[in-house]
């Protein structure tokens, strides 16, 4: 079957979009009063902080962003660092109060990269790392290889083995195409995700892996294109994007497309969600999250073709 590749003006125009329903919705990002009182509120709510920085990353990276856009995503970027992380002391706090918690180093990583340094936090770090905890803490086999990978951004020896880390992975082991459920599924594409650094490296798939995702990804692609799953539709959309020869499939595009509101929200799941503005950021804004990173990483492969 022949597949017909999406426009690159259809795969920029749902980044566009996404990127600019996050920046008229920063504020919702803001951690409150009543998260600080407690470090797992605080830990949740860097969650997206760290995608909003990774996601503005990439645009960046990819060189797909027009002026608008760049302009845009910078002022977020920015916002995020002075704003949402207080320059780092978010982040040099929560080390301090949970010193083998991976989520400050994971989101420091990319600031890190992007030039932004916090020495408090850094010199904490370095003291947490020489624990025999923080190489052993028990985790999920692709958030070790996460782990692994922020330290190579912060340029820190690691931890454990990379190799290691992805063989345990279920990806790493080919397990059985049909097992693909939903969580199996976020673990396959974030495996992809932290394998690749977020896409920028997609030769580091080990060309068994690329064949095997080759082979399924099309149908994993049609069943949640066909449930409506549009958050795992767009993870699965990247790891389209980091295959060797990417389908961009032009029809599973303009469905993906077809489910953004005209704002440029885009729902986890079938509809928009309606209610509060707040409630409806906290649905959305992973999706929306997923969908500039989606876009990025498909208009970049889409203009090399060209």
């Amino acid at each position: 079957m022949t597949v017909t590749a999406a426009s690159p003006a259809l795969l920029h125009a749902v980044g566009d979009r996404a990127l600019t329903w996050l920046d008229n919705h920063r504020e919702h990002f803001r951690l409150t009063a009543a998260d600080f009182a407690d470090n797992t509120a605080v830990t949740e709510r860097l969650k997206p902080i760290g995608e909003l920085a990774l996601n503005m990353q990439v645009l960046f990276r990819e060189g797909v962003a027009g002026s608008r856009q760049k302009a845009r995503a910078g002022q977020l970027l920015d916002f995020a660092w002075r704003e949402l992380l207080d320059g780092g002391n978010v982040l040099a706090r929560l080390q301090h109060d949970e010193p083998l918690s991976p989520v400050p180093v994971e989101v420091y990583a990319t600031f890190h990269e992007l030039g932004h340094r916090h020495p408090g936090l850094e010199a904490t770090l370095e003291v947490c790392r020489r624990t025999t905890t923080w190489t052993t803490l028990e985790m999920v086999p692709n958030r070790r290889l996460g782990v692994l990978n922020a330290e190579r951004k912060l340029g820190l020896p690691p931890s454990s083995d990379f190799d290691q880390a992805m063989a345990r992975t279920w990806l790493g082991q080919l397990a059985e195409p049909w097992t693909v459920q939903l969580h199996i599924a976020y673990d396959l594409t974030h495996t992809v995700f932290h394998l690749t650094n977020w896409g920028e490296f997609p030769e580091r798939i080990p060309p068994a892996v690329a064949d095997y995702l080759s082979r399924y990804l099309p149908a994993w692609l049609e069943d949640w294109a066909d449930l409506e799953h549009w958050d795992l539709l767009g993870e699965l959309l990247v790891v389209d994007a980091c295959l060797p020869r990417p389908a961009l499939d032009a029809e599973l595009w303009e469905r993906y497309a077809a489910a953004q509101s005209p704002e440029g929200a885009m729902p986890i799941h079938q509809q928009m969600p309606q209610g509060d503005a707040a409630q409806v950021f906290d649905q959305v804004h992973h999706p929306t999250l997923v969908a500039a990173f989606a876009s990025a990483m498909a208009t970049s492969r889409a203009m090399s073709a060209v």
